[in-house]
C-alpha cells in the first residue's frame, strides 16, 4: 500500500485579483460620450455587466453605470440590443 504521507501535494489554484481598469495613471476617464468605453461593459442584449466579472471598484462602477444611464437617455447607446 501507499502510505498517504508520501504521495506528492499540489499547490492550491488561486485566482490573481484582477486590479481596477479605471484606477491608475494612465487610465481612460469614464465619460458618458465615449461610447467605445461604455460599449465593452454593457452585454450583447443591453445590460450592464457586474463589477465582480469587469473588476471595476465599487466607486468606478457607481460612476460607469451613471454614465451609460446618461448616454442612453441621450440617445448614444442603445437600451436594448435585439
Amino acid at each position: 500500500m501507499v502510505d498517504i504521507a508520501q504521495l506528492p501535494t499540489r499547490r492550491p489554484f488561486f485566482r490573481r485579483r484582477k486590479t481596477c481598469p479605471f484606477s491608475g495613471a494612465n487610465s481612460p476617464k469614464i465619460d458618458y460620450k465615449d461610447v467605445r468605453l461604455l460599449q465593452r461593459y454593457v452585454s450583447e442584449r443591453g445590460k450592464i455587466v457586474p463589477s465582480r466579472i469587469t473588476a471595476v471598484s465599487a466607486k468606478k462602477q457607481r460612476e460607469l453605470a451613471r454614465a451609460i444611464k446618461r448616454a442612453r437617455f441621450l440617445g448614444l447607446l442603445p437600451f436594448v440590443i435585439k
